[in-house]
């Protein structure tokens, strides 16, 4: 098999893996019915949160987590290693399919063909990814969210500020090809949170609370 259809058919197992709609599925298992109906409309953990089950949210975060980053590291794990350009950037094989198939195991998350392409933001999805391919850029982004997050107390400003750092710190601590992924992949995370930007300026956004909603 050829290295571009190595790198097709791990980008396309990606997606399938990143569309399973977690949060979804496990609030239905618990009872809660359709997330899509509760907050913010989201099937992501934030979401999953305002039901007051901390469990269920914690849950969902690794699951969502767990996604971007098993495809990205089933790639690098059986993508032989070898010398490839991409788009004018030399990189190794097994680091380019690892990048692909965790990018649209987001992208998957974000757009799920299961639900007629409506899905989360990404946030903990890129959060697995990043932590398989560079797990110091993935924790400094934590801290960032984690002190912005306990600061300012909203969930959409703790994730755009992590997320933009991070195109930046990998810039001086990578390599070129994974600041290119990055950068897409963020950009992608900043689209989906418009709404919340436009929350964040009318003071109109829900804070971070653990009480459960009546």
């Amino acid at each position: 098999m050829s290295m571009d259809c190595l790198f097709t058919a791990f980008g396309i197992g990606g997606y399938i893996l990143g569309s399973i709609p977690f949060g979804l599925v496990l609030c239905y298992m618990a009872g809660y019915g359709d997330i899509r109906k509760i907050g913010s409309g989201n099937i992501g953990a934030t979401n999953v949160l305002r039901t007051g089950n901390k469990t269920l949210a914690l849950l969902t975060v690794i699951l969502d987590a767990s996604k971007a980053g098993l495809a990205a590291w089933l790639a690098y794990r059986f993508v032989p290693e070898d010398t490839y350009y991409l788009a004018g950037i030399e990189s190794s094989t097994n680091h380019i399919a690892a990048l692909i198939a965790g990018s649209l195991a987001i992208i998957g998350h974000n757009f799920p063909i299961w639900l007629k392409f409506k899905g989360g933001k990404g946030v903990a999805s890129a959060f697995g990814f990043v932590l398989v391919m560079t797990p110091k850029i993935a924790l400094l982004a934590l801290l960032i969210w984690l002190v912005m997050a306990f600061t300012f107390r909203y969930s959409s400003l703790s994730a755009i500020v992590a997320a933009t750092a991070v195109p930046f710190m990998t810039y001086f601590m990578c390599d070129e090809i994974y600041t290119t992924f990055y950068t897409f992949i963020v950009i992608l995370i900043l689209a989906r949170h418009h709404a919340n930007f436009a929350r964040l300026f009318r003071g109109e956004e829900s804070k971070i609370t653990f009480k459960k909603k009546s």
